[in-house]
């Protein structure tokens, strides 16, 4: 709502934004609910929409809405009552809309990904600046670091031997465990970015679904993100660079699987001045994977938010 471009009179609106609130929508009723709840309230949201006249104009293509969620929670395809989530991705009216979320479907061209929110939201310019400062300065005592738990319930998970790497490399490797009875470590912004902080690379696995945002927790920490999966982050489009090797590593999930890659090894050949470069792309990532506080004003720099408008305005001009 404080958004500079606003405008009440939707004839001169470049892009219209439906302010439903999905993710807590869906929420309320995850568990123990019928899908005939779970999927009433955005059938009842596009009803009503698709017979405004601000709808008839683009059929939609102008349209955006933030789920707050990942998208997995939206794509239920049968009416199970067993099943997981809602059907709100396949309703006919969400074809043509942008739909902004913490994880999206790579494949389907209307899900774009926006960052998790970390525990930064600067008011003003120079506390992004302190912060990025804050960071460069950081000495980084371990080569390596994993915040995270294991899945023992998942048998693909890769969770399992890169703890096992990350405890056998010794004072390289440091992990601050995420497992039920631990919870609190990682519920704890000061631990985790403290342990981001002292750490060149963080190891970035998949987890309950292939995004994390420890991604973003690492990047604001300017800890160099290590990925086993493309899927894990490199949908970001909008907010992270297409050249992938300029910010992070990657190692192939399967060469973890098979034994045939050592991440300390891995790791510990990158040349210092390669490494050098990643931390400062890293840091200059800062700005464009959090989210400002509304209350302040940035000057000369664009946060998320900032991006993802952007980026809305320029899919609803190509479009239309």
């Amino acid at each position: 709502m404080r958004y500079e471009c606003l405008t009440n009179d939707s004839s001169l609106a470049s892009a219209m934004y439906v302010p439903f609130y999905a993710g807590l929508d869906l929420g309320r009723y995850l568990w123990g609910f019928t899908t005939t709840v779970r999927d009433s309230a955005s059938i009842d949201l596009f009803k009503w929409l698709v017979e405004k006249p601000e709808w008839k104009k683009l059929w939609g293509k102008d349209h955006f809405f933030v789920v707050g969620r990942t998208t997995w929670d939206f794509r239920r395809v049968t009416k199970n009552d067993s099943d997981w989530g809602n059907n709100l991705m396949f309703l006919p009216q969400v074809t043509n809309m942008t739909i902004l979320g913490f994880e999206s479907t790579p494949w389907v061209y209307r899900e774009v990904s926006i960052p998790y929110p970390t525990n930064f939201h600067p008011s003003n310019d120079n506390q992004v600046f302190a912060w990025q400062n804050k960071v460069r300065r950081r000495e980084r005592k371990y080569l390596f670091s994993f915040v995270g738990g294991p899945r023992p319930q998942q048998s693909d998970s890769i969770r399992g031997e890169i703890i096992r790497q990350c405890l056998g490399a010794g004072e390289k490797c440091k992990w601050l465990e995420c497992s039920s009875s631990s919870s609190r470590n990682c519920d704890d912004p000061n631990r985790v970015m403290k342990m981001c902080q002292s750490a060149a690379f963080c190891l970035q696995p998949c987890g309950d679904t292939p995004t994390r945002r420890s991604t973003f927790d690492s990047i604001l920490a300017g800890c160099i993100p290590v990925f086993f999966s493309a899927r894990t982050a490199y949908t970001y489009t909008w907010h992270l660079p297409e050249d992938h090797a300029k910010y992070s590593v990657f190692i192939p999930e399967d060469a973890i699987k098979n034994g045939t890659a050592n991440i300390e090894n891995v790791l510990s050949r990158i040349p210092e001045g390669e490494v050098s470069a990643m931390r400062e792309e890293v840091i200059r990532l800062i700005p464009r994977i959090m989210f400002a506080n509304p209350m302040g004003k940035l000057e000369t720099l664009e946060d998320a938010f900032d991006i993802a408008v952007k980026g809305v305005l320029e899919r609803v001009k190509t479009e239309g």
